[in-house]
């Protein structure tokens, strides 16, 4: 495990799998990096957790190619199957498919901010994380990184802070995205749009982004 500390908080990186006995709560915040923007061919290369304390976990998923075990990551698969823990995404239904390509786990039950932001911000287009970061929780995070080269055995340190801070604040920004649910009685909407959104994920996997099965 490599210790990483960066100005929002503590990165911890594990090769292969979470370690045994780590307890992350009740709600995990949880996020991918992939080899591309297509689930169904674009390798799994990390993937992000955070309890929301400051420190976020980044699992390196290697294939047994480059050295690595591949999808062999028990305490990983086991917690994003937990349905005793909330997994919380931004943009769940890429993620979802890409953890179910990768691994073979469907995650469940989850929410999604993206979704969220959606249903309730509607005087605003500015739902990506990006933005939400800035405008709930007044935090500016780059992007600069989103499109380099994650399937990389060794990643560096701006990739690391990177997808570190794609789960350091999503507690934060859901925190705020909830009340707003609440407050405009759409809460048991959202609810049911995420209970759907591993259906959603496993339809896209199929190849049915399009055509869509609910347009005419």
């Amino acid at each position: 495990m490599a210790t990483l500390f960066v100005s929002g908080g503590t990165i911890q990186l594990h090769r292969h799998d979470l370690p045994d006995g780590l307890a992350l709560g009740p709600v995990v915040a949880v996020d991918t990096e992939t080899m591309g923007l297509d689930p169904r061919r674009d390798r799994l290369c990390l993937v992000q957790l955070s309890a929301g304390d400051g420190t976020a976990h980044l699992v390196q998923i290697i294939p047994e190619s480059l050295g690595g075990r591949g999808a062999d990551c028990p305490n990983l698969k086991a917690l994003l199957a937990n349905p005793a823990v909330t997994k919380l995404f931004h943009f769940a239904r890429f993620d979802i498919a890409a953890l179910l390509n990768g691994l073979g786990v469907v995650t469940a039950p989850v929410v999604c901010t993206k979704v969220a932001s959606k249903l309730v911000r509607t005087y605003t287009d500015r739902h990506g994380l990006k933005d939400l970061c800035k405008d709930l929780a007044g935090i500016e995070i780059s992007k600069q990184q989103q499109t380099s080269d994650w399937g990389a055995v060794e990643l560096s340190a701006e990739q690391l802070a990177y997808a570190a801070s794609d789960v350091l604040y999503l507690h934060a920004i859901w925190g705020k995205l909830e009340a707003l649910l609440k407050r405009e009685d759409r809460l048991d909407l959202a609810q049911a749009a995420y209970a759907f959104l591993p259906t959603r994920a496993k339809l896209d996997l199929l190849g049915y982004e399009e055509p869509d099965l609910f347009h005419h």
